[in-house]
């Protein structure tokens, strides 16, 4: 039976890396017997243009019932004068509810090849090999909020089977990783953060002792993300931290173009993306770097398809194209250095598969 996989290649360069990644998805399964059923659906921007809504419900059906979904990006300038509702990003926060999605998850690897792209010092970053998941459904984004004319209010609120839940999720990648988890909250303020505190205890000291874990404020822990990430495995954060932290972490690799991500639900169906946006200046250039779409497609593979060989062969298939000397224009020190446009390095990268 055929896995169905539904593409939303969204707005801005989203079909660019999401047509090369589906390139890189295709050749692998068909060498692993990996039978896919994929499908085009419309999201953000495009859906508004064509539907005037920027998730139509035939969208939410397809997704919510696929194995897996892959995002491109949405958004753009184009759209920022239309009513909150209709704006691209509600799209995604839309999707995300309808396949009740509440784990999202950022592995961030700095290749030794690359260390020189940072904006941090080589010593700083080398051997950074870390992940960040976020709880998506609770927290300040979905609490209670209000605004007058010169008054708002925004609450941050969490039940403890939200915690526990996240919590539970980080400390089983901890185990299959470093046996490293580091919480991060801000407990000596807020009564959320002290609850997340008392939860993530509970689990990781019953279900998990094999785990060491480490609590961190947030203010410490986005200090020593930029001054020693290579000492951390796993980290677990609320919906707000994680969203700060994960866009802090990005910075570590070099480029946003090389990370990518996953959001996931109970049953492992999630949507794959990289974190990028949708970078409008450069739109069908052929010049953005597909390897956080591609590497959104090995996280496909083990989270949602259980096909771990099929996915390490892609990132074995990406390092090794790396390592080769092979760069997309964000990874390169100099203009006048030789770089790969975006359909070139895919191609390198499926020579490297085999």
């Amino acid at each position: 039976m055929a896995y169905k996989i539904i593409t939303l290649p969204g707005d801005g360069i989203g079909p660019d890396v999401c047509n090369q990644s589906l390139r890189v998805l295709k050749v692998v399964c068909e060498h692993y017997k990996i039978d896919l059923d994929i499908r085009e659906a419309l999201i953000g921007g495009a859906a508004y243009d064509q539907t005037g809504t920027p998730l139509p419900q035939e969208t939410i059906d397809l997704c919510t019932q696929a194995d897996a979904v892959l995002l491109g990006a949405v958004g753009g300038p184009r759209w920022d004068n239309i009513e909150v509702k209709n704006r691209p990003e509600q799209g995604l926060l839309g999707i995300r509810k309808a396949m009740g999605l509440f784990a999202n998850i950022r592995p961030v690897i700095v290749y030794p090849e690359l260390t020189d792209a940072s904006p941090l010092k080589d010593s700083i970053v080398a051997g950074t090999d870390l992940i960040v998941v976020r709880e998506l459904t609770g927290g300040i984004y979905f609490g209670k909020r209000e605004t007058t004319n010169d008054y708002a209010y925004d609450t941050c609120e969490y039940h403890s089977y939200e915690i526990e839940r996240i919590c539970k999720f980080a400390a089983k990648l901890a185990v299959s990783r470093k046996k490293r988890l580091t919480s991060v909250d801000k407990a000596n303020v807020l009564d959320t953060s002290r609850l997340w505190r008392s939860v993530c205890q509970e689990v990781v000291s019953k279900e998990y002792p094999q785990i060491s874990l480490e609590h961190m404020y947030i203010d410490s822990a986005t200090m020593h993300l930029i001054t020693k990430p290579s000492t951390f495995d796993v980290l677990v954060m609320d919906n707000m931290f994680g969203d700060i932290l994960s866009d802090e972490t990005s910075v570590l690799s070099g480029s946003m173009g090389l990370l990518p991500s996953a959001s996931l639900n109970d049953n492992n169906n999630g949507i794959y993306e990289p974190i990028h946006g949708s970078a409008p200046d450069i739109i069908g250039k052929d010049i953005a770097n597909p390897i956080g779409s591609i590497l959104s497609c090995a996280m496909l593979l083990d989270y949602s398809l259980k096909a771990p060989e099929a996915a390490n062969a892609i990132r074995n298939a990406v390092h090794k194209s790396i390592a080769q000397g092979y760069r997309t224009i964000d990874l390169v020190r100099h203009s006048n250095n030789d770089h790969l446009s975006t359909s070139a390095f895919t191609s390198k990268v499926i020579e490297n598969l085999s």
